[in-house]
């Protein structure tokens, strides 16, 4: 693999973490993009580490060489804030397989913690499906905004999950929803705290329909996208003012918090058969078990096909464990929700 960053100490930082794992090999490394480019076209590396901010050709600038001219699994190394959080948001809309913050400082306290997401990020790289990666357009930004067509307290719910490549996914599958959709729409995003509000933002700009970081206790409507805060479950109750979210801190499920089986469960639990369960990209198996749980309650479900997947893992759990209505690239995703919503009612309008 090859290290690429400006500063010279989190070169060999980066460098010793990857081969302290023994299961990666530093072939080289890179000072800036145009350093990058010329390395890579030399030494052939199978994954790239790459700094998000750096001179001269940034990041972003050096992702997209890389996906259009020698497309290989990118993994983003992020400075934390604001602006690191939205950079690497838009670099996995890019392409990017996954991002890692930084550390600290030179005697850090969370190197431990961030040489396993380091290397965790890099297993998921060497699983990645690089034909399901092709260049994104840019995305146009969603006219605003006109008040939603079915307001009110949610009857019916689509339910998402997505880990690894789930932003590109997302970015695809959320603004291409209509702003005529009559039925809530709730998303489990694998992602640390503080970027799925930065997630949820961008999201917002490029959709028709409201996206938000769901809040502890908020109604539950129509034409509404909520995004589960990282490190923390999210799920719908029903109470007496009809439906809200329910988020806590209880033990992480399949290693992660947010998880998608508990939003699952409690949306079979809460609408019964007026549900869609989507399952997206992502390693693992959240989300196979709440798919099973969602179309036994009568619930169609949607899951995306292993050639536009960045990583098989996830709908591959959820079609073994649970099958589903239809098996879609991505592109579909959208469509096929609001299809089966749109039949949904239909059928509702007929038995009235």
């Amino acid at each position: 693999m090859l290290v690429v960053d400006d500063s010279a100490f989190m070169r060999k930082l980066v460098s010793e973490l990857v081969a302290a794992s023994g299961e990666f090999h530093v072939v080289g490394t890179a000072r800036n993009g145009f350093d990058a480019l010329k390395q890579i076209h030399q030494l052939e590396p199978d994954i790239v580490t790459l700094d998000i901010e750096m001179p001269e050709l940034d990041g972003l600038q050096t992702l997209g060489y890389i996906m259009s001219e020698t497309p290989r699994p990118v993994v983003m190394l992020s400075a934390a804030g604001d602006k690191g959080d939205g950079l690497a948001i838009r670099a996995l809309e890019l392409g990017a397989v996954d991002f890692v913050r930084k550390p600290s400082g030179p005697i850090s306290l969370d190197l431990a913690t961030v040489g396993a997401q380091l290397i965790d990020a890099l297993r998921a790289a060497r699983e990645v499906n690089l034909h399901g990666v092709p260049m994104l357009a840019r995305p146009r930004l969603a006219t605003r905004r006109s008040p939603p067509v079915a307001p009110g307290c949610a009857s019916r719910a689509v339910a998402i999950a997505a880990s690894t490549g789930g932003p590109r996914a997302l970015s695809e599958v959320v603004p291409n929803l209509p702003r005529s959709l009559d039925a809530a729409v709730l998303i489990v995003q694998h992602m640390p705290r503080g970027f799925t509000k930065t997630l949820a933002d961008r999201l917002d700009v490029l959709s028709p329909l409201p996206v938000s970081e769901a809040v502890h206790g908020e109604s539950v409507v129509h034409g509404h996208v909520y995004l589960a805060p990282g490190g923390l479950h999210m799920r719908v109750v029903r109470d007496s003012a009809g439906v809200s979210i329910a988020l806590d801190e209880s033990a992480p499920i399949w290693g992660v918090r947010p998880s998608a089986d508990p939003l699952f469960r409690s949306v079979a639990d809460v609408f019964g058969a007026d549900i869609v369960g989507v399952v997206l990209t992502g390693m693992g198996r959240d989300g196979a078990e709440g798919l099973r749980v969602i179309r036994a309650a009568g619930g169609r479900a949607v899951v995306q096909d292993k050639a536009t997947s960045i990583i098989y893992g996830m709908p591959q759990a959820a079609l073994a464990t649970a099958g589903a209505d239809h098996v879609v690239p991505i592109s579909d995703v959208a469509p096929t929700v609001a299809a089966f919503l749109q039949h949904a009612r239909a059928g509702a309008t007929e038995v009235a």
